[in-house]
């Protein structure tokens, strides 16, 4: 099993997170002729197009740490833009606080931002900008390793091999993705396709902070951003109640499994 490339995606993710720091000092001030801050680390290392062949490691406990050494660092990498995402809006709301007119740059990259976020806002306020907080945030990192885990068989799932799909998301086109072999009939879902595991994971955090059926993991979230609370993953797994039909008896499953591999994912979360 080769999964070298951990070292090296791990130090350059590293060099990005010291970049952020220095960045940040003229990246928001200077926004009217900065690229997206997405671009810019999303930039900043190649995408992960190879799975290892998890399958062939037998020791359970080895083949655990591998597969959340393997994804670590890219969900980092997503939540680091997610982080400087929510900086540029806190950003702009100090800004219309202090009673100051954005440049069309920076109203260009909002609206980017209400787009991937699926947030109609009618105005750029106060209000529409902290309702737009509340999905541009992060997602623990352990709750997103424990659910990648249960979502792919350990990365030994097909649809995370063939697709590098680890969340297990749907597409509803013909030709958008794999057939599943167990799809009953009457029924057009494929298992959704990427082009990385970086694109897997940044959908998956995408969906979750923006589809409605995932309103209540949004809330759970901010409710703990109010009372500045740590984000643990065991409170906002509640809030995936509707990412499996099997609903309750899903959290419940996740839930064990985090108690389980808490030795594995000890002080991981964001």
């Amino acid at each position: 099993m080769k999964i070298g490339r951990i070292g090296s995606f791990t130090l350059a993710l590293a060099m990005v997170i010291v970049a952020i720091f220095s960045l940040r000092v003229w990246i928001i001030p200077t926004i009217n002729d900065a690229p997206s801050v997405a671009t810019r680390l999303v930039n900043a290392v190649d995408p992960v197009t190879q799975v290892p062949d998890f399958s062939t490691v037998n020791d359970i406990v080895e083949k655990k740490k591998a597969f959340f050494d393997f994804l670590r660092p890219i969900v980092q990498q997503q939540n680091a833009i997610i982080s400087m995402e929510r900086d540029f809006i806190n950003e702009v709301l100090d800004l219309i606080d202090n009673g100051k007119s954005l440049s069309e740059t920076q109203r260009g990259l909002l609206n980017e931002l209400f787009d991937k976020y699926q947030y109609a806002a009618r105005n750029t306020d106060t209000k529409s900008l902290n309702s737009l907080l509340k999905r541009v945030d992060i997602v623990p990192e352990s709750m997103v390793l424990i659910q990648a885990a249960n979502e792919s068989g350990w990365g030994s799932s097909r649809f995370a091999k063939e697709g590098f799909n680890f969340f297990g998301e749907w597409c509803f086109s013909s030709g958008c993705g794999i057939v599943p072999s167990s799809r009953g009939s009457g029924k057009s879902h494929e298992v959704k396709v990427f082009v990385s595991v970086d694109e897997s994971v940044a959908s998956y955090m995408r969906n979750l902070n923006s589809n409605t059926a995932y309103a209540l993991f949004r809330s759970i979230r901010a409710d703990l951003r109010s009372q500045e609370l740590e984000l643990k993953a065991e409170q906002l797994i509640y809030g995936l109640v509707n990412y499996s039909e099997r609903q309750d008896a899903y959290i419940d499953e996740l839930l064990d499994m985090l108690r389980h591999n808490e030795k594995y994912l000890v002080n991981v979360d964001v």
